[in-house]
């Protein structure tokens, strides 16, 4: 019998990427670039970043709700990925600058001049007139690019190393996650880590070499980049976790021990998916900081690790979809109340303001999802769709008490 295409074995891939197109297809008419008009230039930033915080959501599934590992260290990954491919965008957009300025000399400046005047201008504001160590391949594209995935990779790497051979799990692996997340960030605040201390890095928006085209194609650019890297990585997400790895990760998820005893190497498996989806989170990173124009130590905080929790959780954790759907709702949700759109809520004596009040009610609907809808958002979907959890009846398929019911097997 002739095993069907994995797209075709899972229909509802297809329903995400027609409806990720077709959301994109809508922006781009409506752009001001591309479109009518309707949707100004900061709203187009605003969706393109939107997506990448789906991907980046996407990844965290992968780890916490297929793996089972709590990670609260996502958004480093997140952060280091706009770092790497902020280093270039500075770097390039400056040196032209400098170019251009030193152009009218008389003797034109060798590449050792060039090179320490870019240094200056970038560093000056902390006060050092070099350029550091880490800045070696910032002149490079390419060498960025890579760096992208390398760095992060790299990072998850080692840590996942250390952590799961000493089969650090449950809680204190949660806490060793946030514990590097946060020795990142005070590392990058200092001035002399090279990445310009609190000041991080700016002027991201201006991409070098496209001077001469408005912010407003680029956001619709940006869009577009954003929703391939999305409907790429949800693809290959969906693969990883529709095949036999998927199902061995989702038991050592709910069986570590059990896994391990039958001759897996779960801190292969574990390691695996860490690191690749430290390397999701970073692409998704370096997509979103151009558009946001400036990065900083700041974004790195455990406090936006706990933010993709909370996203995924109230999406539907175990479920690809169902974190996206959960990233795209809150995020655009954060953006309407903190902006100032929203408008008050008028009580007896009291006037509720949702720019103060939005992370109380952020904390509160978690709270709420967490002790009534565990599914999330995913939930309602998989209701819609008829799939409901399996009953148990109580009838063994084997000798063993644990193992599967037969009902449940039909189910």
């Amino acid at each position: 019998m002739t095993r069907q295409p994995f797209i075709l074995r899972n229909p509802s891939v297809l329903v995400v990427l027609a409806l990720l197109a077709a959301f994109t297809l809508a922006v781009t008419l409506m752009s001001t670039a591309y479109g009518s008009g309707a949707l100004p230039t900061s709203t187009v930033k605003v969706l393109g970043k939107t997506l990448c915080l789906a991907l980046a959501a996407v990844a965290m599934d992968l780890v916490w709700g297929y793996l089972g590992i709590l990670s609260l260290g996502q958004m480093a990954f997140f952060a280091l990925g706009g770092y790497m491919i902020g280093q270039w965008l500075m770097y390039a957009r400056t040196e032209a600058i400098v170019a251009a300025s030193l152009s009218g000399n008389p003797i034109p400046p060798t590449v050792q001049e060039l090179r320490e005047a870019v240094a200056n201008q970038i560093f000056g504001v902390v006060g050092s007139a070099d350029l550091p160590l880490v800045w070696t391949l910032a002149h490079s594209l390419t060498a960025q690019l890579v760096l992208v995935v390398a760095v992060p990779g790299l990072l998850a790497l080692v840590f996942g190393w250390l952590a799961f051979r000493s089969r650090v799990n449950g809680v204190y692996l949660s806490i060793l996650t946030q514990a590097m997340t946060l020795a990142l960030a005070l590392w990058l605040f200092q001035n002399d880590s090279g990445f310009r201390g609190n000041n991080g890095l700016s002027g991201l928006q201006n991409i070098p070499g496209l001077d001469g085209v408005g912010q407003a194609r680029l956001s619709v650019w940006f869009l577009w980049a954003s929703a391939a890297a999305l409907a790429l990585f949800y693809v290959l997400a969906a693969w990883v976790v529709g095949g036999k790895f998927g199902s061995v990760i989702r038991a050592i998820r709910d069986d570590e021990t059990r896994v391990r005893f039958l001759g897996y190497p779960v801190e292969g498996f574990k390691l695996a998916v860490f690191t690749l989806a430290a390397m999701i989170t970073a692409i998704a990173g370096a997509l979103y900081y151009p558009q946001a124009g400036i990065i900083n130590p700041a974004e790195l905080m455990p406090i936006a690790s706990i933010y993709l929790a909370v996203w995924v959780a109230i999406g539907g954790r175990g479920r690809l979809y169902g974190a996206m759907i959960g990233a795209i709702v809150v995020s655009l949700l954060s953006s309407w109340f903190t902006g100032g759109r929203a408008p008050d809520l008028n009580l007896p004596g009291y006037a509720v303001k949702w720019v103060d009040w939005w992370q109380v009610a952020l904390g509160l609907s978690f709270v709420l999802v967490t002790l009534f809808a565990p599914k999330g958002i995913a939930g309602i979907f998989d209701r819609l769709a008829g799939i409901l959890p399996p009953r148990r009846h109580g009838r063994d398929l084997g000798p063993d008490q644990g193992a599967l019911q037969e009902q449940e097997a039909k189910a």
